[in-house]
């Protein structure tokens, strides 16, 4: 009964940190870009990804406490209704690596397949909210730029790049904390 507790009680408490730090990072991050319906944030996606190498649920937790701080930090709501589309890749991705983290977090090849897979779900997930705005689906949008400018490219590529970066710097948390993220990982799990 002990182990359920403390196990229950360290899952709690990695959902909470990695959501905190996802609230926060959009509301103080000094490095991003806004050209709407696109806005890139570097490192907003860290604390999902970390989230998605540990767990189903804790990415999705973590995917929606993130669109929580896109909505504090005052981001138009095309853009917070993006970030609550990553709780899709989130989950898709988490489930995927169950099993299998070690083997493509450990592997180049791998994990910029892995990487750029996700990043294409994340970047249709979000083109499909921007194109609900776009083609008037929610009023307020009034996007004077192309659909394959502003949807395609801006949202669509650049989410992708975006993506692809903030794994990489996810990846490099996780590795170089080396061990202790797999015990982490163990512990969190049972």
């Amino acid at each position: 009964m002990s182990i359920i507790k403390k196990s229950n009680t360290l899952r709690l408490t990695i959902t909470a940190l990695l959501t905190a730090i996802a609230i926060v990072i959009p509301m103080v991050m000094p490095i991003r870009v806004l050209i709407e319906p696109a806005s890139f944030t570097l490192a907003s996606h860290v604390p999902i990804f970390l989230a998605m190498f540990l767990s189903p649920g804790i990415a999705v937790a973590v995917a929606l406490g993130s669109a929580v701080g896109f909505l504090l930090a005052s981001f138009p709501i095309v853009i917070v209704l993006r970030a609550l589309s990553h709780v899709l890749f989130a989950y898709l991705g988490a489930k995927y690596l169950v099993g299998r983290r070690k083997e493509v977090l450990t592997s180049p090849v791998k994990s910029t397949i892995f990487s750029f897979i996700i990043g294409c779900v994340h970047g249709l997930a979000e083109m499909m909210i921007v194109s609900l705005f776009f083609f008037g689906f929610i009023p307020g949008s009034g996007y004077s730029e192309g659909f394959f400018y502003a949807v395609f490219l801006l949202v669509g590529v650049g989410t992708i790049v975006h993506s692809m970066v903030d794994f990489l710097i996810s990846q490099f948390v996780w590795t170089s904390l080396g061990k202790r993220t797999e015990t982490l990982a163990e512990k969190v799990n049972k």
